[in-house]
């Protein structure tokens, strides 16, 4: 057990590991349980203790069904009562003042937790940083929306719960984070995938922009799953209430959370949409990062050479040039020319190349894109990447597993049947930069990791130290990354064994999707 540490609501002991220095403080509540009266209403704050809380150990995960059947999880078991969040620091010392970073994790805003090992703390601890992992509702818990919530919220807002539990973290972040050695006024912002797409929220929400120093987009942008009106969310939501039975909010309120969860089941993630609310949301956040409203910070922002594999576009189908222009004309009809010009299909080879990058940029790339060029139109620090180190081999043991989208793989027949599985890969596939980038490959023991592996963490990781230090990520001993903002034309830096900074002549690609973008 560490030295106790003082919050604003009480007293936390954690473990300090002797070997690295690092202290880590696990399951500290950021806000009061959401549960009973409180399900689905902006987190309250937490009530304070007496004596010393243990925090020895991960809280509970939010409520979730196991749709990715390789996330691997240490939280101690799953509960509606899931607000939590992890420290880990070099020196829990007030007068530290050390630059932190605020972790959101993936997951499709209906899976994910702090606790998964991809995102432990320890590694960017050891470069000096405090590092925290921050819990939020998920799926029906975290994005609902009902004219009764409306009614009964003192600013006439609903939905957006996971945003705000996000939200009620920064602000507890700012008012406790001094006490573990964290400066409030130098805290920088990451995720990936709905992790990543939650930074972006948190960006240009009034109630987060003021409380952040720095972003990390990896994989996503809002835009991916845009917010819908308020009044349209609550429809959706009043016909599920229908169809089980719930008349009113006390109704659905006096459900029990894991009954509520499997009723559930089968919806995907753009069935659980955030709201444009008047509140977190005043307007589209895709039309206020237009318009130049969000924190206007550096960002570092990238994406993965292989988000989504050419199967998601053709599916059973060969890739041959005639399937592929096929499955073009059924996607785009009178468009599909000016598709297959920006993605040329003439050989198989080429449809493969192709079909790959089309199914990424219709995934996330483009809402990625799309944000860091909102950012860089309002001359804001912009630092991009582009990933393309694939991982290596699984291990001898691993050879009757298949890789899952969330990351790792799917062994349980009974997951494997639930759960999304990826054909092999031959690039980068979607959040394998995880581990590579907060240095836990040796947490993931499913990879044959290789010295080339290590070399392209230790260039990722130097990176993302160097940026949450001081919102540039160039430093001795590492390529130098020019920003993206700045020339005539918009560079990028290759993360991978031989990274080399590349000029980007994809836009056409790009614009081409944002006809097709809300705003």
């Amino acid at each position: 057990m560490t030295s106790p540490v003082m919050t604003a609501t009480g007293k936390v002991s954690g473990t300090h590991d002797e070997g690295t220095g690092v202290h880590s403080f696990k399951g500290i509540p950021f806000a009061a349980p959401p549960v009973g009266d409180l399900r689905w209403q902006a987190p309250q704050p937490v009530e304070s203790w007496s004596g010393v809380r243990d925090a020895t150990h991960f809280g509970p995960r939010a409520m979730q069904l196991p749709v990715f059947g390789d996330m691997n999880f240490r939280a101690n078991g799953m509960s509606e009562d899931c607000l939590y969040l992890n420290v880990w620091t070099p020196d829990p010392s007030d007068a530290a003042r050390l630059p932190v970073l605020v972790y959101f994790y993936g997951g499709g805003f209906i899976a994910g937790d702090g606790s998964e090992p991809r995102y432990d703390g320890a590694a960017l601890a050891r470069r000096g940083i405090v590092t925290v992992t921050v819990n939020y509702r998920l799926n029906i818990f975290g994005l609902f929306a009902h004219p009764e919530l409306r009614a009964e919220s003192p600013h006439g807002c609903a939905g957006n719960y996971g945003f705000l539990d996000q939200n009620a973290a920064l602000r507890w972040v700012r008012d406790n984070i001094a006490a573990f050695g964290g400066d409030p006024g130098r805290v920088t912002i990451a995720g990936e995938s709905a992790g990543s797409m939650s930074v972006n929220a948190q960006m240009v929400s009034p109630l987060s922009k003021d409380l952040i120093a720095g972003a990390i987009g990896s994989s996503g942008g809002i835009g991916a799953l845009p917010p819908i009106p308020l009044e349209e969310a609550e429809q959706r939501w009043l016909a599920f209430a229908q169809k089980i039975g719930a008349p009113s909010l006390a109704a659905l309120r006096a459900i029990p959370a894991q009954t509520l969860l499997d009723a559930t089941a089968g919806m995907a993630p753009h069935e659980f949409p955030s709201v444009i609310d008047g509140c977190f949301f005043p307007r589209s956040p895709v039309a206020m990062l237009a318009a130049g409203e969000q924190a206007r910070v550096p960002l570092m922002i990238g994406w993965n050479s292989e988000e989504m594999p050419a199967i998601a576009l053709l599916g059973e189908r060969k890739p041959t040039p005639a399937n592929y222009a096929a499955v073009v004309r059924e996607l785009y009809g009178d468009r599909a020319g000016e598709v297959l010009k920006l993605y040329p299909g003439a050989t198989v080879e080429e449809v493969q190349a192709s079909a790959t990058a089309l199914a990424g940029d219709r995934f996330l790339v483009h809402s990625t894109w799309q944000w860091a060029d909102g950012h860089r139109k309002a001359g804001c620090p912009v630092y991009r990447y582009y990933y393309t180190h694939p991982r290596p081999p699984m291990v001898p043991e691993m050879s009757d597993a298949v890789a899952g989208l969330a990351g790792g793989v799917i062994r349980d027949a009974d997951a494997a049947a639930q759960a999304i599985a990826m054909p092999p890969a031959k690039g980068a596939v979607h959040s394998a930069d995880i581990e590579y980038a907060l240095g836990n490959l040796a947490t993931n023991q499913v990879y044959a990791w290789t010295a080339e592996d290590e070399q392209v963490s230790a260039l990722m990781q130097g990176y993302y130290a160097n940026f949450v230090k001081r919102g540039d990520p160039n430093g001795p001993g590492l390529p130098v990354w020019p920003r993206a903002d700045e020339g005539a034309e918009v560079r990028y830096m290759v993360w991978d064994v031989q990274p080399q900074v590349m000029v980007d002549r994809h836009r056409a690609r790009y614009t081409f999707h944002e006809r097709f973008s809300k705003r």
